[in-house]
């Protein structure tokens, strides 16, 4: 059907709050001004006339009760703030929000980290604090330092290029065998204790699975050289927190960046917040732009009435 003549949609939004509405309209309208864009809980929209929902933690039972919904975008990359709820509708196709700008965003948000463990910034930044000049030098370069990158999807790879551009050694870890230009691949539960033993800095970037859940824990650290750091942007189920403490007070481990835990937002009295060798960031490693998600999302929704296969597509079975 030719621009401009493509049936109307409504999309309901709940992503940033009511008043990011306006914006997430300019931006789906300059893309595709057939997708009506309407806050999640505005009243004038009958859930009869829903076609798709972008959200961000919808309440439980709302999907469900919108009979005519075609597909959820979930406004992230992750899906579980959608399917914990046990009424979403799980016959319908759920998109996460994998765009370019993601992935690119991901890869400055973990060079950052990992060079901010390299250099120590945790030290300078308490120097600074209490107007301390004290000159130091740290221990290795990037190029005597090795980054393991744990999950290897697109945001994955991309971060390892990314990392592997700085003068880091980069190696990866996967579900299934992958290969990628200059980084060593390892694949399968066999093939994880001799990964871990290589990481100078260990970077999560898993989906949420029932086998990873609980995998940054006292073993896996234990498993990692003596003053090794964690950058941690996977999912909150990954991290056992106290078992991280733990390996940070005992200087097994020298530092580490969580961007992700499992109740957000963190609780103001975390002890994560006063750690002196945590950096806590909200949740902000891969957040795209809404210019960049709603063209996404648009893109996506034109395959989908199309008949095509929409990328980002979640697939139960595997869990992401």
């Amino acid at each position: 059907m030719a621009a401009g003549h493509e049936a109307k949609r409504v999309l309901v939004v709940k992503s940033g709050g009511e008043a990011a509405v306006a914006e997430w309209r300019r931006h789906f309208q300059a893309v595709a001004p057939h997708i009506d864009v309407h806050w999640w809980d505005d009243a004038s929209v009958s859930p009869e006339r829903v076609d798709y929902a972008l959200v961000w933690e919808p309440e439980p039972g709302r999907l469900a009760a919108m009979p005519n919904l075609r597909a959820t975008l979930s406004s992230a990359a992750g899906v579980e703030h959608i399917t914990a709820d046990p009424a979403w509708p799980r016959h319908l196709p759920l998109l996460r929000a994998a765009t370019p700008e993601a992935s690119q965003r991901m890869s400055e948000y973990v060079c950052m980290a990992v060079l901010a463990l390299l250099r120590d910034l945790k030290r300078m930044v308490r120097q600074q604090a209490v107007h301390r000049w004290d000159m130091f030098t740290t221990e290795r370069a990037a190029t005597d330092t090795c980054v393991g990158i744990l999950g290897l999807g697109a945001m994955g790879a991309h971060t390892a290029q990314m990392v592997r551009g700085l003068g880091f050694e980069v190696i990866g870890w996967s579900r299934s065998r992958k290969a990628l230009d200059g980084i060593e691949c390892h694949a399968g539960d066999d093939e994880l204790p001799a990964f871990f033993e290589r990481c100078d800095v260990l970077v999560c970037l898993l989906p949420a699975t029932p086998e990873t859940e609980g995998i940054l824990s006292a073993k896996t650290f234990a498993l990692l050289p003596k003053g090794a750091g964690l950058v941690h942007v996977g999912r909150g189920s990954h991290l056992r927190y106290d078992d991280l403490a733990a390996a940070l007070d005992a200087s097994h481990l020298c530092g580490a960046f969580i961007d992700v835990f499992e109740e957000e937002p963190l609780r103001s009295d975390h002890p994560a917040w006063a750690h002196d060798k945590i950096f806590v960031t909200p949740h902000v490693g891969a957040m795209a732009s809404r210019r960049a998600r709603a063209v996404f999302f648009a893109t996506q929704i034109a395959k989908f009435e199309r008949g095509e296969t929409p990328d980002g597509l979640y697939e139960p079975a595997r869990g992401y």
